[in-house]
């Protein structure tokens, strides 16, 4: 299972580069060569993501991983969870800063 953050990270630098090769992906996302692949390979199983081949300029075979109709909506459906989630971590957080200052400020006085 991938999380939506990285599902996030990974439709994002899809849709921005489409022609990014797996190497250049795991620098970018922070993950294995390997773990680049692994989801790769998933995204495009699901359907969700298409790997087509083209030439470089190298004459070397390439691929551009492009979103499909169904990739593009569920990069919406993973971006809004993930908000969501992000929004409710920032809430928890600056509820802990609050009490925090609430803290430091008491300690202060004392």
């Amino acid at each position: 299972m991938i999380s939506d953050e990285l599902q996030h990270k990974l439709f994002k630098t899809i849709s921005e580069h489409p022609q990014i090769n797996q190497r250049e992906l795991s620098k970018i996302l922070g993950i294995s060569l390997g773990k680049a692949n692994y989801c790769l390979k998933a995204l495009i199983e699901k359907g969700w993501v298409k790997a087509q081949n083209f030439k470089n300029n190298k004459n070397k075979l390439s691929y551009a991983y492009l979103l499909t109709p169904s990739g593009i909506e569920q990069k919406a459906s993973v971006t809004i969870r993930y908000l969501k989630r992000k929004m409710e971590e920032y809430d928890q957080l600056k509820a802990a800063v609050k009490e925090l200052k609430k803290e430091v400020a008491t300690e202060e006085i004392a």
